[in-house]
């Protein structure tokens, strides 16, 4: 099969079919999502968990052709989408049948490619982890993001104010489409006020680290929870325990890739039934729609790459295969 390895220089290489071992499902890819760990994985910087494959990508859609022993649930032919831990950059790829997730009804297979990582990173951050409840103020960072476009859907149709940063008007303006009522260009305005002028936000999805901390703090509102998934705006930062302890607030980081398959109600099977009996009823309604900013056949990754590497993509970058 073809296949795209996590190490300099990306090129499309042969690499060996896989083989389903006992619990596996394995999928022939119709098309991969392209996500920031991929590229942090690229330069170095974010390795595999011990065990996953080398090879590129988070996420999948396509059909299932093989069955490992022990699978139930799952038969060949079923159209799925699947989370990963590693692999998704192939024509092929194995994965604990666990993580596999059927395609909503009414969403083309290349399409659902765009949904296991986004559909699972806001139900496990914003719904599990952050509580998120009807009416409450919801900040989600990065709000053109592959990550942002569908956290913003998700808390409009659970009946929640939304707010979002962005860099440009054109994408401060989609994602007033999708559900965003209160639009911050962080480069003119100052999120921090604009939200405590609205109450302060009750949960913030942050992808940025230490560079928003102090600000996000600021930001909440009594017994508020910043949830912090992402790094880009550093690693160390000054924490204002005061300020954290005066609003009786939360702040807790998280991550999904590392996460066991199974064993308990943080494990990535738990996330997953969450996010298919929660987040694709609301899917199949057309509330909540994956968005897409460009598709690239698997030979134009690094295309792709550059594509979300420019922050200019709105929605989710896909691979077909």
């Amino acid at each position: 099969m073809r296949a795209v390895y996590g190490s300099e220089p990306i090129v499309v290489s042969d690499a060996p079919n896989p083989r389903p071992q006992a619990g596996e499902v394995i999928i022939d890819v119709v098309a991969a999502g392209v996500n920031r760990a991929d590229l942090l994985q690229r330069a170095g910087n974010y390795p595999p968990p011990p065990g996953a494959s080398n090879i590129l990508g988070l996420e999948v859609s396509g059909t299932v052709s093989d069955l490992g022993e022990g699978v139930t649930g799952w038969k060949i032919g079923d159209e799925v989408c699947a989370l990963l831990a590693g692999g998704g950059y192939a024509e092929k790829v194995a994965v604990p049948s666990e993580q596999v997730m059927p395609v909503p009804r009414g969403i083309d297979l290349v399409s659902a490619a765009a949904l296991p990582e986004v559909a699972c990173t806001v139900m496990s951050n914003v719904v599990i982890t952050g509580r998120l409840a009807p009416g409450e103020l919801f900040l989600a960072h990065g709000g053109s993001s592959g990550i942002g476009t569908h956290a913003i859907q998700l808390a409009h149709a659970m009946g929640c104010r939304v707010a979002t940063t962005a860099r440009t008007e054109a994408k401060l303006a989609r994602a007033a489409e999708l559900g965003a009522d209160i639009l911050i260009n962080y480069r003119d305005d100052d999120f921090t006020e604009r939200v405590r002028a609205e109450g302060g936000a009750d949960v913030i999805l942050d992808i940025m680290g230490a560079k928003y901390l102090a600000g996000n703090i600021a930001a909440l509102a009594t017994n508020g929870r910043l949830v912090i998934i992402g790094m880009q705006g550093g690693v160390k930062a000054e924490l204002n325990i005061g300020a954290l302890m005066a609003k009786r607030a939360s702040v807790i980081g998280t991550t999904l890739r590392s996460r066991p398959t199974t064993g308990g109600p943080d494990s990535k099977a738990a996330v997953i039934t969450e996010t298919v009996a929660r987040t694709w009823p609301l899917i199949e309604s057309g509330h909540i729609v994956p968005v897409i900013d460009f598709t690239y056949p698997l030979d134009e990754v690094n295309a792709a790459h550059a594509r979300l590497q420019s922050g200019d993509a709105v929605g989710k970058v896909l691979l077909t295969m």
